[in-house]
């Protein structure tokens, strides 16, 4: 089989932060598939870079006194210690604000200046009065102007994947300063891909470089229309390169941020004597070189990796990627990552409690080669680490290896019934679904043969065996046969756990290098003194972790009188009815189930003074019958389609009237003055009330 020449990259992590969990979902994946790929013997390298520019590393190297370049080669270092201690290797991993990366801007951008692409617009865009920038899109958060989802960033939802402009946001507020912003007009410069939207529609379309459910994804939200313009400058003030033929303009980060990928790559042919066209040249010449790109990324830049960056690099006349490989969030507990709760993780705030390599077998074992989230389920990751590596793997070596550490392996392997020939033929089994990413697919493989290799050792029992000299033989080769077992697992692991490589290597006494290791047993070697290979997760030491992590709630800032009076909000309804009810803990809380609901119906209750009788929705087909004390506020006619709140779980009361299902929620003093609680727009009947 010819050994393929792969280039593989992962999403550049932005400087302005420290590397935590979610973050590492990706580089563990991406590690772990380039481990494959080199155990295979194909010449693989993996490039990677920190991402450098943009108004966010600008401001905070401003609020911390120092320049932009001192506060970058800080987070260099961090970003490359936390990758070290979670054993991501890269070959070359380099700075969107190098050299390389410059002229390679200058290169690209005057190709696309040749195929007249860039176009020259007046842009009205927000600009914080109080940190006196122009805000990147990434620093203004709002309201979602397709879905309506809150705090949403300023280039594209995470809810329902829309791209727009920061300014298209529904109440925007800075991200630097908390003001709100401005809109002020400058010029902008703008990649017209539209140009090609027949080619970006046969690349997507192919087949050959995403998911289906990207490609079907790209189709239905994207393709469908007219691509639009892609804004790729910033106006001064601005941390980054200045555009060479618009001075006072400069790159924005999202076009510099994917050139960094070739830029990273060049430095990396410098330091190996190899040139920059080995990789990434397209055309016939190029082809004959065999050399392959991969991209691994998060779906939140799907738009940017499937669209505008093929985009590029087809008029730039650079190779496009062969296979754009897209990972979904993380989850904590089934929740969003939180910083109160203690499940916003520092990469570097776990390897203080924890084995790094046992959050890379967990993120394989539930990593498939869909866009499906991850869940960290901390009870299930103690559990899942304790069972399959400890209980199952290791397990295999510490039952057996101080019974031969004398005498080593038999000479001749014995007979083991098929086990280690079965598990061989599994090998490609394995490896299409390490190539294919379906990580999940491989460790449920390898722990089933894990498992098989376990009852094997219950049922020779050497513990039992060795008390009766007679059977020293015995009991060398069934530990010689359990090793060999245990080794050719930890050769099909190895992408994972390259920590346990090294430790098997060092008992063993032999290397693994290639895959094909696990093809063949090892005869008539000696076995190392055994040491511990992995510890049990303690619960105690997850729950440390995370109360490492818990950052306490910021200190209340003291609001200015002439703020609160701005209003002319006065005492008086808090002192006709003070704060008097007892407190409720979050548990008492979260039994009442309010809900929104639509007024569908509204009618006077005959005989009543102060009911109405109103039908509610909650979406769908069933309703809800409510009497509700408001007359003397509203009419029914003009309730009839607007959104109310309802506490939905209140138990059916029966009235002379009917039964009320329900209640609506209402502030005020009584009389004329009740007013109706409703949500703010976007809300839909069923929404819960959180």
């Amino acid at each position: 089989m010819t050994a393929r020449r792969i280039l593989v990259t992962s999403a550049l992590p932005y400087a302005n932060g420290h590397i935590h969990l979610g973050h590492l979902v990706e580089y563990i994946q991406t590690d772990i598939w380039v481990r494959f790929q080199k155990l295979r013997g194909n010449r693989c390298i993996y490039i990677c870079a920190d991402d450098t520019h943009g108004t966010a590393i600008m401001i905070r190297a401003r609020q911390e006194g120092r320049s932009e370049e001192a506060l970058i080669a800080d987070m260099r270092e961090s970003h490359l210690g936390d990758f070290a201690a979670f054993g991501v290797e890269f070959d070359n991993y380099g700075s969107t604000n190098s050299e390389h990366n410059r002229r390679l801007c200058h290169q690209i951008w005057s190709k696309l200046r040749d195929a007249d692409l860039i176009a020259e617009k007046d842009v009205t865009q927000l600009y914080d009065p109080k940190a006196e920038t122009f805000l990147a899109d990434r620093f203004v958060k709002g309201t979602c102007p397709k879905c309506q989802a809150s705090d949403q960033y300023g280039d594209n939802c995470d809810k329902c994947g829309a791209t727009y402009t920061p300014a298209d946001l529904i109440n925007p507020v800075s991200a630097l300063s908390g003001a709100t912003p401005e809109l002020r007009t400058a010029k902008h410069l703008f990649v017209q891909i539209e140009k090609l939207h027949d080619w970006l529609n046969e690349w997507t379309q192919s087949g050959q470089h995403l998911q289906d459910e990207v490609a079907n994804y790209l189709k239905g939200h994207f393709l469908c229309d007219p691509l639009r313009d892609w804004d790729v400058s910033r106006p001064a003030p601005y941390f980054g390169f200045e555009i060479p033929d618009s001075p006072g303009n400069y790159w924005y980060v999202w076009f510099d941020a994917p050139i960094g990928y070739i830029g990273s790559t060049a430095e990396w042919c410098e330091k190996h004597g190899e040139t920059l066209d080995d990789w990434w040249a397209c055309g016939p010449e190029a082809e004959s070189r065999g050399a392959e790109i991969h991209h691994f990324i998060g779906k939140d830049i799907t738009y940017f990796h499937t669209l505008f960056w093929p985009a590029m690099l087809k008029k730039a006349d650079f190779r496009q990627p062969d296979r754009v490989h897209i990972h979904g969030f993380l989850t904590v507990d089934g929740e969003k990552m939180s910083k109160t709760k203690g499940t916003f993780i520092q990469a570097a705030t776990y390897a203080k409690h924890l084995e790094p390599a046992y959050l890379r077998y967990y993120y394989a074992s539930k990593l498939g080669a869909r866009l499906d989230d991850l869940d960290l389920n901390l009870e299930e990751f103690a559990t899942k680490v304790n069972s399959d590596l400890v209980g199952k793997v290791v397990n295999l070596a510490s039952r057996t290896a101080r019974f031969v550490e004398a005498v080593g392996l038999s000479s001749v392997y014995p007979d083991d019934g098929g086990m280690f020939a079965e598990a061989a033929a599994q090998a490609e089994t394995i490896a299409a679904a390490y190539d294919g990413c379906d990580y999940n697919g491989a460790m449920r493989l390898i722990m089933g043969l894990a498992d098989r290799a376990n009852r094997y050792v219950d049922e020779k029992a050497p513990w039992t065996l060795r008390k009766d000299p007679a059977k020293a033989s015995e009991v060398q080769d069934v530990c010689s046969v359990t090793l060999n077992l245990f080794r050719q697992i930890v050769v099909y692991l190895a992408p994972v756990l390259p920590k346990l490589v090294q430790q098997t290597e060092r008992l063993l006494q032999q290397p693994i290098q290639n895959w094909n290791d696990s093809q063949t047993p090892l005869v008539g070697t000696g076995v190392a003194k055994f040491e511990h290979l992995m510890q049990r997760v303690e619960l105690a030491q997850v729950q440390a972790m995370i109360e490492d992590g818990i950052q306490a709630a910021p200190e209340t800032t003291p609001v200015a009188a002439a703020a609160l009076n701005q209003w002319n909000d006065g005492p008086e309804a808090l002192a006709a009815e003070p704060l008097v009810a007892e407190h409720c803990t979050i548990d008492d809380f979260v039994k009442v189930d309010l809900r929104v609901a639509r007024v569908v119906a509204a009618n006077e209750v005959v005989g009543a003074d102060k009911l109405l009788q109103l039908t509610l929705s909650l979406g769908g087909e069933g309703t809800r019958n409510v009497f509700a004390g408001i007359k003397s506020a509203y009419k029914p006619e003009d309730l009839v389609g607007r959104l109310v709140i309802l506490c939905a779980n209140l138990a059916p009361r029966k009235m002379k009237f009917g039964i009320s299902e329900g209640m609506v929620l209402a502030a005020g003093a009584g009389g004329k003055e009740i007013f109706l609680l409703n949500p703010d727009t976007g809300a839909k009947p069923g929404h819960r009330v959180h």
